[in-house]
Parts: structure tokens; C-alpha cells; sequence
């Protein structure tokens, strides 16, 4: 079983940044995608990056495109996300998922068996 712990959320004025993290514990070994999402009240949970754990191919949603980062630390066991000239749009609960066995990257939240907690950010104007 994969557990998946994320922190780094907040509130900050448009245009700052925040650092996601998001700790990955258990048995990941069979671990092959991380993803980022992220849902705003009212909306359905959307994709944002995700990040293959072997190779480290990323994919982007176009609405963070240049704006946002993800990557992986192999020793640590943890993703991040790092958000750059945030926008009021991009407040949302901000979501880690993990895929077992995945061949390839995936934008579908049901590709991805197990999520965190969530972590809220807020982005003021």
C-alpha cells in the first residue's frame, strides 16, 4: 500500500510562488506516474502535471504551462510542485496521485489509485 502525505500550501498575492510537496511512503517500488490536480469548489478535479518515476518525463495541463514545475526527488520519495506567477484562478485544493503499474503518462484522475489529502492554495488579486 502507497500513502501519500502533500504540505506546501498557502495563501499568497498573485504573481508569488509556492512549493508543493509530496511524500510518498509504503510500498513504492511499484510506483510508475505522480500527478498533480486540483479542484476549485464548484468544479470538477483537473489535471495539472504529472511526472514519470522512471525517466522523468513530465506533461503539463496548457493552463501551467511556463508557469509551473514538477519533479522528483528518488531519495526522499517525493514529488514537488513548484508554482511560479500564480493566478486567482489557480486557487484550488491541489491533489498528489500516484499510479501503480501505469505505462506512460495520464491526464484522468481514474488512472490514479491513490491520493493525498489535498492541500489548499489560495492565490489573492
Amino acid at each position: 500500500q502507497v500513502h501519500l502525505v502533500e504540505s506546501g500550501g498557502g495563501l499568497v498575492q498573485a504573481g508569488g510562488s509556492l512549493r508543493l510537496s509530496c511524500v510518498a511512503s509504503g510500498r513504492t517500488s511499484g510506483v510508475s506516474t505522480m500527478g498533480w490536480f486540483r479542484q476549485a469548489p464548484g468544479k470538477e478535479r483537473e489535471f495539472v502535471a504529472v511526472i514519470l518515476w522512471y525517466g522523468g518525463n513530465t506533461y503539463y495541463a496548457d493552463s501551467v504551462k511556463g508557469r509551473f514545475t514538477i519533479s522528483r526527488d528518488d531519495v526522499r520519495n517525493t514529488v514537488y510542485l513548484q508554482m511560479n506567477s500564480l493566478k486567482p484562478e489557480d486557487t484550488a485544493v491541489h491533489y498528489c496521485a500516484a499510479a501503480v503499474g501505469l505505462v506512460g503518462v495520464s491526464t484522468n484522475p481514474k488512472s490514479y489509485g491513490v491520493w493525498g489529502q489535498g492541500t489548499q492554495v489560495t492565490v489573492s488579486s
